[in-house]
């Protein structure tokens, strides 16, 4: 099970954190493999922690269903499933767009320049070839967007969906560049859709935006 040596991790978060966010992030980035087995002295190694925040990541990446555990047995990579690309996307969508929609009349100027420097920052990863990190910019600008929307129950369910479409997202960020660079365009019209206050226009444009790599990223699974 070869897992990097060398990696930056957070400072000033417990062992547990740490082990959790790192291996995480290996299952998204595909450094561990759907179905591979994973060996906890090797990853506390790795990782220079001990066995015990391991076990303890492993049981919450069970609980975000990206890995599988057997007791007494082994713990693997929970495999991809390609047919729930079609069952997700839908629904975040549904999800992004309502809350755009809520969250529209909201946005104060402030807010509207942070949505693009994040906008400018995701563009600019994804032309530096930084899959990962313009994932994680692309999910700040939709994560702004919901709290934004004032709605627990959109944030919890969404939360929830984005963990397994990030396996998803980092494919298609990692492969498809022109279309990427689309998604950037689209932001750009959200933000002016949110600056005149047209919530039906914003909306439809970030149901757009979640369902466009849909059927690409099938087709590249």
């Amino acid at each position: 099970m070869p897992v990097p040596k060398e990696f930056a991790s957070p400072a000033r978060i417990t062992a547990k954190e740490r082990a959790f966010s790192q291996i995480q992030r290996w299952i998204i980035e595909g450094t561990l493999l759907p179905g591979e087995k994973l060996i906890d002295a090797e990853l506390a190694e790795s990782l220079a922690v001990s066995r015990t925040p391991i076990r303890e990541a492993l049981q919450l990446l069970e609980v975000q269903g990206l890995v599988s555990m057997y007791p007494g047995k082994e713990t693997r990579v929970r495999n991809i499933v390609k047919d729930d690309i079609l069952k997700m996307y839908p629904t975040l969508a549904v999800l992004h767009a309502l809350a755009t929609e809520l969250a529209t009349q909201t946005f104060v100027p402030v807010q509207i320049e942070v949505l693009k420097d994040l906008n400018k920052r995701f563009s600019q990863a994804i032309e530096n070839g930084q899959p990962f990190q313009a994932m994680e910019l692309d999910e700040q600008f939709h994560n702004l967007i919901i709290e934004n929307s004032d709605n627990a129950y959109i944030a919890s369910f969404s939360s929830s969906l984005q963990i397994h479409i990030r396996r998803f997202k980092y494919i298609f960020l990692k492969h498809k560049i022109t279309a990427t660079l689309t998604s950037v365009e689209e932001h750009a019209s959200i933000i002016l859709a949110i600056e005149k206050r047209d919530s039906e226009k914003a909306s439809a444009i970030m149901k757009q935006n979640i369902l466009r790599p849909m059927n690409e990223l099938y087709a590249l699974i």
